[in-house]
């Protein structure tokens, strides 16, 4: 069965020419014109990966991003950004609210359909692991779930992660005491997705920091490896 992609876009032109690419693509596509009443629309029709623009008529695309990513059915659905909002500041903080991908306009539409591509190839991967569950340290990791428990004085937690958040947290629980460059963990953890930058790394460990670290700014687990990249450690 193809995968649905959901196209959150109120330009009716531009949601054409994406709605046009992707059904070429061989996706089941669906328009939402981000009124207020999207976020209900997503939930019921569960879209594999949700394209999202940013300035929306109903809400802003961030706080849509938040809203997906506070809980529910769509969760761990992957985000990706299509906004014509380039600066460096927007980029982050799509990074840094949960989106997984953040393309700027102007766009190739085949560049749009490589990537939506590579996050659901990545997905479909993590869903087929090779064993059902990993212990390290106050960690309990469960891959046919994919779901994360963090051992704590209270009793155990859950973290609440995206689906690239759960990769890469999934990768140093297995690889501990290792140090990694942000160059190896693109490639590790991204795999084929070229188009994502270093900078992409750092956002994502500093979301990992605020859920696992007791202090985020001196963290226990996810240390800096200072001129290299990151390393996971176990006490």
């Amino acid at each position: 069965m193809s995968k649905k992609v959901a196209v959150v876009e109120d330009e009716a032109e531009l949601a054409s020419l994406i709605e046009y690419n992707l059904t070429r693509g061989g996706f089941q596509t669906r328009i939402f014109n981000g009124s207020d009443g999207t976020f209900r629309e997503l939930e019921s029709w569960q879209p594999d990966l949700i394209v999202l623009d940013v300035m929306l008529p109903g809400q802003d695309g961030f706080d849509l991003c938040r809203r997906i990513r506070q809980g529910g059915k769509l969760r761990r659905t992957p985000v990706i950004f299509l906004t014509a909002r380039s600066d460096e500041v927007d980029r982050v903080l799509g990074l840094e609210i949960g989106g997984d991908d953040y393309i700027t306009k102007p766009f190739s539409p085949r560049e749009l359909v490589a990537r939506i591509k590579a996050h659901l190839r990545r997905t479909e991967t993590e869903a087929e692991p090779k064993q059902t569950h990993v212990a390290i340290g106050p960690f309990r990791i469960d891959l046919g779930a994919r779901r994360v428990f963090q051992v704590k004085p209270e009793g155990d937690a859950e973290l609440e992660l995206t689906s690239t958040e759960f990769k890469l947290l999934e990768f140093f629980l297995t690889h501990p005491g290792h140090a990694w460059s942000r160059d190896q963990l693109l490639r590790e953890v991204w795999g084929e997705q070229h188009f994502v930058t270093p900078r992409t790394v750092d956002v994502h460990i500093r979301r990992l920091r605020e859920q696992i670290e007791e202090k985020p700014d001196e963290p226990g687990f996810l240390v800096t490896v200072r001129g290299f990249g990151y390393r996971f450690e176990v006490p």
